[in-house]
């Protein structure tokens, strides 16, 4: 089925690691249940669950995000969830499917958006069907759903999988044989019910894991088909327009994205080279998918974006002004709003603090603002975007939609710079001048030139006056 879902581009998504966000009912907390300003572990959980996020949807509705992506929270052994065992169940630490449809509703009265996470390459070893070959070898029924080389199978020992295919080697993550037509039937019931139960979305873990275009057309069309208007993204990192289309998926993860404005940020990257890469990425796919691509910075399985930047604020706040500018859904990872650090995997798994003292509320505030910002001018969602001004430590750039346009521009570099240029290449009409929508100031055109003065790891967002 053809079309991306025409919600996507005027969308504003927080992604949320559930067992880390809020935790709203102590009842189904394990009784092991570590505290909840512990660091993170592998294994221990926190408690967060699906109640936690309905207590605190005034919190989601005050920051302004229309649209969540939830890592995984289907049934599983994990804090991650990506072993999943019961793909049609909620998982129990989480809560009930009555909790799912309670949510759904509240989120859905607040005009927010759910976009699941969807782990279909692999599943867990307590998944019902690797369990009956466990137990029953080559007598189980379910001996071709999985890539077994050997049986009885060894999957609780030390090292890599050897008797049947695991994500990456790991035993614990046995891979589906998607060839098998009782495992696609399976796996597409299960991307229907979801899309029934009131999700708007899945979000693809490793798709191209599953490098089959007949699966994933199957897959769109009965996800399509139960909600037309259903968001499909994946995660592919390094960005291939195969990916998207009538065939594959509305959008990608836009992790090229994300690697270019750190490069910029850390300065392997001048402005020039980082204008090339990120205006390259526009033509490689047709416009409606470059709109419906999830632009993130922070995300579960990468350090946190303080933490990137050695702690250095105004590179954040200057990095998360980008994915606000540029075409496709900015993402903000849960608690990178607030300021809250992490390293790698699972540190960037840390709880939410909602002790408001341990929050950045300048950071906060800002991120706040250009959420509203983006939602107060449609062509920061939907205009056509194109190159004003580079040079090696600024890039300036418009973008137009139904008349309107507005320019943006950055300064990466640790310098004030005066950049100048021809107001024609903002405006066709007589330019008098420009008004920066974050902070009020007015710029005066002068002899037809635009000259903007840019701070050190600053930025500016303009609409003319």
């Amino acid at each position: 089925m053809s079309g991306t879902p025409e919600w996507v581009q005027d969308a504003v998504f927080y992604q949320i690691f559930p067992d880390r966000f809020a935790n709203g009912d102590p009842a189904n907390d394990p009784f092991n249940v570590k505290p909840w300003d512990a660091l993170p572990t592998i294994k221990g959980f926190h408690g967060g669950d699906l109640q936690g996020v309905i207590q605190n949807l005034d919190y989601l509705v005050d920051l302004g995000i229309n649209a969540i992506y939830f890592n995984p929270i289907f049934q599983a052994a994990s804090t991650h969830r990506y072993d999943t065992y019961d793909y049609l169940k909620i998982d129990p630490k989480l809560g009930t499917m009555k909790d799912f449809s309670a949510m759904v509703e509240a989120l859905h009265a607040r005009g927010i958006r759910i976009v699941i996470d969807g782990v279909f390459n692999h599943c867990g070893r307590g998944f019902f069907a690797f369990n009956d070959i466990m137990e029953n070898g080559t007598d189980s029924p379910y001996i071709n759903w999985f890539h077994v080389k050997q049986v009885p199978l060894d999957a609780y020992s030390e090292g890599e999988a050897e008797h049947y295919l695991g994500w990456w080697g790991y035993k614990s993550l046995p891979k589906f044989n998607t060839d098998e037509p009782d495992v696609r039937e399976y796996l597409l019931r299960v991307a229907r019910f979801w899309i029934d139960a009131g999700a708007d979305g899945w979000r693809l873990d490793v798709p191209n894991e599953i490098d089959d275009d007949a699966f994933w057309a199957d897959f769109r069309h009965v996800v399509k088909t139960a909600n037309p208007e259903a968001y499909i993204v994946g995660e592919i990192w390094d960005g291939n327009p195969r990916w998207v289309g009538e065939s594959h998926f509305d959008g990608l993860m836009n992790y090229p994205v994300r690697d270019a404005v750190f490069d910029v940020l850390s300065g392997e990257n001048n402005a020039k080279e980082f204008a090339g890469r990120v205006e390259k990425l526009l033509t490689m796919y047709p416009d409606e998918y470059v709109r419906s691509m999830l632009v993130l910075l922070g995300s579960h399985d990468t350090r946190r974006i303080l933490r990137k930047f050695e702690g250095d604020k105004a590179k954040v706040k200057l990095a998360y002004l980008f994915p606000f500018a540029y075409p496709g859904a900015p993402c903000v990872y849960y608690g990178d709003e607030i300021g809250l650090d992490g390293g790698k995997d699972p540190d960037c798994r840390r709880t939410f603090p909602w002790n408001r003292e341990a929050w950045d509320d300048d950071l906060r505030s800002w991120i706040k603002q250009l959420i509203q910002m983006r939602h107060d001018v449609p062509a920061l969602r939907r205009g056509e975007m194109k190159q004003v001004f580079v040079s090696k430590s600024c890039y300036s750039f418009t973008r137009t939609y139904q008349g309107e346009t507005v320019l943006v521009a950055f300064n990466f570099s640790g310098k004030q710079h005066l950049i100048e240029f021809d107001a024609h290449l903002v405006s066709d009409a007589p330019l008098l001048g420009l008004k920066d929508i974050l902070t009020g100031e007015q710029i005066s055109v002068i002899g037809g030139n635009v000259q903007l003065g840019l701070p050190a790891l600053g930025g500016m967002v303009l609409k003319p006056i």
